[in-house]
């Protein structure tokens, strides 16, 4: 196996003539996939990795530095889709991974068809005339919360995040692989992708987006979803679910993989 394939943990399902490449976004895996995974076996070559600095990837090939920035993990989504040789995709990403496929774009617009953006945020901090829905101090908390104890913060951030209690099913499994990543890891990349502000790029992004968001979520507002659709350099349309929490197709998948099925099957229409 390719050394990108092996430290991504790279896993090819399906033999459709389409590509798929699925994303996943902070403190999970490509397990997050699992109740979509069966509905694009039969009709797509379905793609999953692990994003760098997941706990279920070797930590050793974490750099802080490459990874200071989203840019880091956009070159990385090049680099698997070049080293699979595959030379168009749809593009399905999570949270960070939908700006992360955003970025990819640009730099590499034939990659892909189109870029399905689930739960996605081109910035967390609120700012003039715009609002992420996070003050800096609310951050400052949370990673102080991240440093004193990572074990108990992640017991906090999972229900708070997905949006339910510790009796969850998804909530539980969401703290599993949170709790997988190695402390000062997570939060590098946490800080990474709550400081990060994509806004100016996304009147370069052409390729086709279909933004999927959650009427209620803790780290994305609703209005984010409109801000990207307004914002994005070619067609897009926006559906928000009447579900609740950051990780709809792990809590709602009953309601969600329906939705991203028909985004994945569905061109734009103007």
């Amino acid at each position: 196996m390719a050394v990108v394939e092996q430290a991504h943990n790279v896993k090819i399902l399906g033999s459709g003539h389409r590509t798929i490449l699925l994303a996943h976004g902070f403190g999970t895996d490509q397990s997050v996939w699992k109740h979509l995974v069966p509905h694009l076996v039969e009709d797509y070559k379905v793609v999953m990795f692990d994003n760098i600095g997941a706990g279920t990837t070797n930590p050793d090939y974490f750099d802080f530095d490459r990874y200071a920035n989203l840019e880091g993990y956009a070159y990385d989504v090049i680099g698997i889709l070049e080293e699979l040789r595959v030379s168009s995709c749809i593009y399905v990403g999570h949270s960070v991974s939908a700006m992360i496929g955003a970025i990819a774009s640009v730099t590499r617009p034939d990659l892909f068809s189109k870029l399905v953006m689930i739960s996605g945020s081109p910035r967390y901090l609120n700012d003039v005339d715009y609002f992420g829905g996070f003050e800096q101090e609310d951050l400052d908390q949370l990673f102080e919360g991240m440093e004193s104890n990572f074990k108990a913060w992640c017991g906090g951030f999972a229900p708070l995040t997905v949006g339910g209690d510790m009796e969850s099913v998804a909530v539980q499994e969401f703290s599993r692989t949170l709790f997988n990543m190695r402390p000062d890891i997570a939060l590098s990349v946490l800080q990474t992708i709550f400081h990060s502000d994509v806004r100016h790029l996304l009147h370069h992004v052409t390729v086709p987006c279909h933004i999927i968001q959650s009427l209620k979520d803790m780290a994305v507002p609703v209005v984010v979803a409109e801000y990207l659709h307004q914002n994005l350099g070619g067609e897009s349309i926006v559906e928000v679910m009447s579900t609740d929490g950051h990780l709809p197709q792990l809590s709602s998948p009953d309601v969600v993989v329906p939705v991203i099925l028909r985004h994945i099957r569905c061109d734009i229409t103007v």
